[in-house]
């Protein structure tokens, strides 16, 4: 599908497709939005590439696992987002790659499926005049789109404690396998937070000639900010999560080899202690007709006393060391 919004000199605003694409080719002063949804193919190439996109750019935006990117051409500046098709509470993702063309009198938005964010601004109102800033328009997107992405990972904050809680309370073996699965999800997000921010960092202090450049440059210098301090806050909490799932799983480890230690420590006091009387027993009670002890009148009180005192010896022994 193919979408196109034309702002024109006076002002007036209007909806369309391919034929407004000639008209703003047309005319002076005129504002433009392109936006192209489904696979791109040879004859939307051959459009963009008319437009003054990169063939190369154009390629990373068909390709489904490219890692997001800013580059700046003499024409205009591409962008490359990983956007959202769907996440769920349990931060399962299906991301979407998003490639924009911001120039300085259009810009252009390719994505394969459904873009909530795209179709978000596409249903502003006309009289909010967004199309006269493309930069402006570009940067409210990403932003927007990322803030998706911070709704879902505040709202796990809570999902954290509850596994937290129940951790230490019970139910550890569904709880690790939560942990685990989250964990290696939060691994996946933190990889696509971690391009954002790099992104992001590239665009706020170096900045391009379509978005505004440098730290100083007044040109969308709040808008890039702000785009900045998103993307990093949505790293560093991505990255926060994962470590505490990371340290929930390996206290869970050390809490469970400490029972099992204090198991094991029982068990050898048990045999340590069993091991010599279980020795006098079989001694005495192999019934050799020549055994010196067989007709001792007290033999058998003697040897219970005997193992009675090297019992309790061997339990003095442990609780004066502190292993009961």
């Amino acid at each position: 599908m193919i979408r196109a919004k034309l702002l024109s000199a006076q002002g007036e605003q209007r909806s369309g497709a391919l034929e407004l694409v000639e008209e703003w080719r047309a005319s002076d002063g005129a504002f433009m939005w392109l936006d192209i949804e489904g696979e791109v193919t040879s004859d939307i190439r051959a459009l963009l590439v008319s437009l003054g996109c990169s063939e190369l750019a154009i390629t990373d935006s068909v390709r489904l696992r490219h890692p997001p990117k800013i580059e700046a051409f003499s024409d205009n500046t591409f962008v490359l987002f990983r956007g959202i098709a769907r996440i769920d509470d349990d931060l399962n993702l299906t991301p979407q790659q998003v490639g924009l063309w911001v120039g300085d009198n259009y810009l252009i938005s390719v994505h394969r499926g459904l873009s909530v964010s795209i179709n978000h601004f596409w249903q502003e109102p006309a009289e909010n005049a967004s199309l006269a800033n493309p930069a402006e328009l570009a940067l409210r997107l990403l932003h927007f789109a990322s803030g998706r992405y911070l709704d879902k990972i505040l709202e796990f904050e809570d999902t954290l404690g509850e596994l937290e809680d129940a951790l230490l309370t019970g139910h550890s073996d569904s709880v690790m396998r939560e942990l685990v699965g989250y964990r290696s999800r939060l691994r996946k997000l933190r990889r696509i937070f971690n391009y954002h921010h790099q992104m992001t960092t590239q665009l706020l202090h170096d900045g391009t000639p379509h978005l505004g450049c440098g730290d100083h440059d007044e040109a969308n210098h709040h808008l890039r900010r702000d785009l900045y301090d998103r993307c990093e806050r949505l790293f560093s909490l991505c990255n926060m999560y994962y470590e505490i799932c990371g340290d929930l799983v390996e206290g869970y480890i050390s809490l469970t080899s400490h029972q099992l230690n204090n198991t094991m420590k029982v068990l050898t006091i048990i045999t340590a202690i069993f091991v010599p009387l279980g020795f006098l027993a079989g001694l005495y009670g192999m019934n050799f007709e020549h055994m010196p002890e067989l007709h001792f009148r007290y033999g058998y009180f003697f040897i219970l006393f005997l193992m009675i005192s090297i019992a309790g010896g061997m339990l003095w022994l442990f609780r004066r060391i502190r292993w009961l």
